[in-house]
């Protein structure tokens, strides 16, 4: 018997429901959903090291569930020594079940475990609806044999979302407990947060 992850259960059954109610949608169909998940390891020189590559590739092959895939330059820029074709990063992208169960774990296993975790800023979702954000140290994942690990990574994690407005996907990832900081307000970045502070002051000295 097939294992249907938890998640994609609870978003058909839950979490459906409740974005059509809140959004006055009368077809389940028009409810957002994610639609991928990408993640993204950069190696720089490294990439060159075949022992280096290998062992990356199989910590990110560990931590999606799925193999990773080398990234190439696609043009040469000698100012970074790079030539055309060769290995600069790895990249997963999951999708349907396997996305779910990276979920599951990223949310409730992974996340958790960075240390002083104060939450994922509410506002890097890009004009798209997508929801982007790195991690600094890819051993928060208990996939990885620390043991192992011949240097610590970062990564980076895009959440691809169907969504028509950053709202709507802001919405959707509340749904599944994403766990945004709670000190910082949605719709207001630092830059714009930092407009209005000079405002206020040139108010003042008016």
């Amino acid at each position: 018997m097939k294992l249907v992850p938890r998640l994609k259960e609870k978003y058909e059954k839950e979490i459906v429901p409740l974005l059509c109610k809140s959004m006055s949608f009368n077809n389940k169909m028009q409810a957002p959903k994610i639609i991928k998940i990408v993640l993204n390891m950069g190696l720089g020189l490294d990439a060159t090291d075949n022992k280096i590559l290998k062992s990356a590739e199989d910590d990110l092959g560990s931590i999606a569930g799925q193999k990773a895939q080398i990234t190439k330059s696609r043009k040469s820029i000698s100012n970074f020594k790079t030539r055309v074709g060769i290995p600069l990063g790895l990249k997963v992208t999951l999708r349907k079940d396997n996305m779910y169960f990276f979920l599951d774990r990223l949310i409730n296993i992974a996340l958790p475990r960075i240390k002083d975790f104060r939450g994922l800023n509410p506002n890097s979702f890009d004009n798209e609806a997508n929801y982007s954000f790195g991690i600094k140290e890819h051993i928060i994942f208990p996939e990885v044999n620390f043991d192992k690990v011949d240097k610590i990574r970062g990564l980076d994690i895009t959440v691809v979302t169907s969504a028509k407005t950053k709202q709507q996907a802001k919405l959707l990832l509340d749904s599944f407990n994403f766990p945004f900081a709670k000190g910082q307000v949605f719709g207001i970045d630092k830059k714009s947060k930092k407009k209005e502070i000079n405002k206020e002051k040139d108010k003042e000295l008016n």
